[in-house]
């Protein structure tokens, strides 16, 4: 019986060897010579070729020969910048739901539900994309090649993602035991925990802010507790076995800070209490929204704490009657959300840029030039956008720069990435050349049409 099971095993084994020698054989080189070329490692190169062969950097450099294998793109008048990052989005995910129980006969029951709503650690955002999500593949016509995806919610929300926004082309998958295309999209699948201290919707405790920060700090203290006890059991198994929960489990590298915790904090008191969360547990943290993260520089700095500073900026509502008045605390945080990464880039605080509920990629990257006219410099927005996002990401080694030997994610362009007429010429993604005409974006290729 052994042997007949082994058989198909060999087969399936050997098909998907093929299929990735099919792969890694197909024709996959280009060039791109004679461009101003922005790495993000060092100071632009006025003239240059970059190389890319099987989805990565060969060489890049003034004095770099296209090979004669290459498809060879002209770039005279265009700028090659590395692949924008967009460290904060739903886009992409189809995440599973948990419905409530339809006749609850005990609290019991209802707050058991609400803690699998609010406490899914071990939700990984990695496991839910969608390979086909127009929504994902809309980022490349904007020049975004990789985002962070991030289970969205109260509580501790689950575990985000680096992924690339276009999958490569189709290969033929005979024999393989299951389909990994999605898995083709994964740049990096566990990058760090989001909590998210806000009202839970729904019956069951809790409901209100007070009672969610209440939660999530005995979530992590019972995390605490669980490693004690595992520890204790491991080293004499005479002692009661101790209850295995997932959830607690699922928080452990976020205590020994071999995983960051990204908290959801705008405003000042917000950011105040996730850092002193972070304190009291020992947590690696970073702050997501950051609208007012530039008046807590030193804090920030003495907590070792990386800011994702949410482009989505207030707005006027647009049920708003025209004369209606606004209380001045709003007017002032409109007024001060382009300025804030200039004041954030002079505390030294490393940070990056997300798109958070903005449902258009290229105002993720118009909102970043506006955050450039307000005083950001140039050099500290590309370097936002591009290896400082993979730095918070944990993938400095691998994007966020044009070097040799890292993933071939670029944009080309016709002018300054936050110039208002430039627009987006090429894109690669892993390597291969992104058909801009076919993505569904949502808005034309224009950076800024203001």
């Amino acid at each position: 019986m052994r042997t007949r099971f082994r058989v198909p095993l060999i087969v399936a084994a050997l098909a998907a060897g093929a299929t990735l020698a099919a792969r890694a054989d197909a024709p996959n080189v280009y060039a791109i010579r004679g461009a101003r070329i922005v790495t993000s490692a060092g100071a632009p190169i006025a003239s240059g070729t970059i190389v890319i062969r099987d989805g990565l950097i060969e060489a890049v450099g003034a004095g770099v020969t296209a090979p004669a294998d290459a498809s060879v793109i002209d770039g005279a008048g265009l700028t090659v910048y590395p692949g924008l990052i967009d460290l904060g989005t739903a886009a992409g995910l189809d995440l599973p739901t948990i419905a409530p129980p339809e006749n609850p006969q005990t609290t019991e029951e209802v707050e058991r539900w609400k803690r699998s709503v609010i406490l899914r650690p071990g939700l990984k955002a990695a496991d839910h994309v969608k390979t086909e999500a127009t929504d994902l593949h809309a980022y490349a016509a904007a020049g975004v090649t990789t985002v962070l995806a991030r289970p969205e919610g109260a509580g501790i929300t689950g575990q985000s993602a680096l992924v690339n926004v276009v999958p490569p082309p189709d290969h033929p998958q005979v024999g393989g035991v299951e389909d990994v295309r999605s898995g083709l999209l994964v740049v990096r699948d566990r990058v760090a925990v989001h909590v998210a201290l806000q009202r839970a919707s729904g019956g069951g405790y809790p409901v209100s802010l007070l009672g969610m920060i209440a939660f999530v700090r005995q979530a992590f203290l019972d995390a605490q507790h669980y490693q004690l006890v595992q520890a204790a059991y491991a080293r004499r198994p005479a002692f009661p076995r101790p209850a295995y929960d997932p959830a607690l489990e699922a928080l452990g590298p976020a205590l020994g800070r071999q995983e960051p915790v990204v908290f959801d904090a705008g405003l000042k008191r917000e950011i105040v209490r996730a850092l002193d969360m972070a304190a009291a547990f020992g947590l690696d943290p970073i702050i997501a929204g950051g609208l007012e993260a530039d008046q807590l520089g030193p804090e920030l700095k003495a907590h070792g704490a990386r800011v994702i500073y949410s482009l989505d900026y207030p707005t006027r509502p647009t049920t708003l009657a025209p004369d209606a008045d606004e209380p001045l605390r709003v007017l002032r945080e409109r007024d001060h959300a382009p300025k804030a990464p200039a004041a954030l880039a002079r505390t030294g605080v490393t940070f990056a840029f997300e798109s958070g509920g903005l449902k258009d990629p290229t105002v993720f990257v118009k909102n970043a030039a506006r955050a450039v006219e307000a005083g950001l410099s140039p050099d500290a927005a590309i370097r936002a956008l591009t290896i400082d996002a993979a730095r918070i990401a944990g993938a400095a080694d691998r994007l966020g720069s044009l070097e040799a030997g890292k993933i071939a994610n670029l944009v080309v362009t016709d002018g300054d990435l936050f110039a208002a007429t430039t627009t987006v010429k090429h894109v690669f993604v892993d390597g291969r050349p992104v058909a801009l005409d076919a993505l569904a974006a949502p808005a034309s290729q224009t950076r800024r049409g203001r």
